[in-house]
């Protein structure tokens, strides 16, 4: 079956209705679902790495692939008890891990190891879903290693990450490897329109302007507030026309973007030191016990500082993105080349900046962005990379 849009819909029905572009992948493990419920080791591996750019789809891949695991009809039908559990987060036999911190430490993986040598409960697998598998410390990696070789009969690993490289090669080479593409414009808002009720051309542009990442169009066509702040991101390369404005324009970035890692940090941080004090008792106590206390409140305000650290670093790669996109456009332009622009409604910003330098000086620019992402992945400070970047981009052309 095809949609309007001309996407096909072939096997995008119960649970695999969401896992949006990904035909081939979803064939391949149905037919390994059905080969997993009849017992079939030489089709069904109990170890899969599920790789992708992001925004592909990984985890709701592998959501759908659990619920299949578990389906009474052996095929994610999303309609028997078993898919509405899993889809819903409450399936007893699948625990689904993410982080919000910079990585996943060696006791949180001794954790899901544990689980996953316990017998399923009700279904017929106990399946373990990692979606930050690339955030896991190299300690947690050795002890998720060694579950992975001698796996429990029933279970069941499906681990999510950019890129095989992500994982240490022991880990990647005993998983069966399912790579995700990144969706089409016409994927990605045909959904936006079936599961979010978004009109059509609100849709098609989020789809192209999130650049193939599902979050990012859903954000974009559901909140006003994003699309302002991706235009605001947009217009710097307008705005850069001296050193003062670089170092502004740099300053107001990353300071919109710590601002919104605190808002959206700031009713979980509140939630979690409430429960951790309740945990614990009020009072604290006296002595040993009273530096315990402290100690865990210690620890807790560290980890909540580094999920800030990373919600910051995500909000800036995402900037970057952005702005990676529009100097596509700009370097489109300035070659007359026919492709569809990303940014259809700032064709004037584009054309503002295209035609005030040359393909060369572009290219430098997009050089600048690529070496600004990865200075943030070194760890670099946030206002220094994003400095250097902006004084980069406003050089003359």
């Amino acid at each position: 079956m095809t949609t309007a849009a001309g996407v096909d819909q072939t096997v995008m029905t119960g649970v695999w209705q969401d896992v949006v572009g990904q035909h081939r992948a979803a064939e391949v493990l149905q037919r390994a679902a059905i080969a997993g419920a009849d017992r079939d080791r030489h089709a069904m591996s109990h170890a899969w790495l599920f790789t992708g750019p992001p925004g592909s789809g990984r985890s709701n891949a592998a959501l759908a692939f659990a619920a299949a695991l578990q389906c009474e009809r052996r095929t994610g039908c999303g309609d028997c008890r078993a898919c509405r559990s899993v889809m819903s987060g409450n399936h007893p036999d699948v625990t689904s891990v993410r982080t919000e911190k910079l990585s996943i430490g060696v006791d949180e993986v001794r954790e899901l190891v544990r689980s996953a040598a316990l017998a399923p409960a009700t279904g017929r697998h106990q399946v373990m879903v990692v979606e930050d598998a690339d955030r896991v410390t190299e300690r947690g990696a050795d002890a998720l290693l060694k579950s992975i070789e001698e796996p429990a009969p029933r279970t069941v690993w499906i681990l999510c990450a950019p890129t095989p490289e992500d994982l240490i090669v022991t880990i990647r080479s005993r998983c069966r490897q399912l790579r995700l593409v990144t969706p089409s414009v016409d994927a990605i808002a045909d959904l936006l329109v079936r599961r979010d009720g978004c009109d059509a051309e609100t849709a098609r542009l989020a789809a192209r302007a999130s650049q193939g990442h599902i979050g990012r169009a859903r954000a974009l066509a559901r909140h006003p507030e994003v699309r302002e702040r991706r235009r605001e991101v947009l217009l710097l390369p307008t705005r850069l026309t001296s050193l003062a404005a670089c170092l502004t324009a740099a300053q107001k970035l990353v300071d919109s973007t710590a601002a919104e890692a605190s808002r959206r940090t700031g009713e979980l941080d509140k939630t979690e030191a409430a429960e951790l004090a309740e945990q614990l008792g009020e009072g604290g106590g006296k002595g040993r016990r009273q530096r315990h206390v402290a100690a865990a409140f210690r620890d807790l305000e560290e980890q909540q500082k580094l999920r800030s650290k990373r919600l910051q670093r995500d909000g800036l790669a995402s900037a970057i993105s952005e702005l990676t996109a529009f100097y596509r456009d700009v370097m489109a332009r300035q070659l007359g080349a026919a492709a569809e622009p990303v940014n259809p409604d700032l064709v004037a910003e584009v054309a503002q900046v295209a035609d005030a330098s040359t393909p060369e000086v572009t290219v430098r620019r997009l050089d600048a962005l690529e070496a600004c992402m990865v200075a943030l992945e070194g760890n670099v400070a946030p206002l220094l990379a994003v400095e250097a970047l902006m004084v980069k981009l406003g050089l003359p052309a």
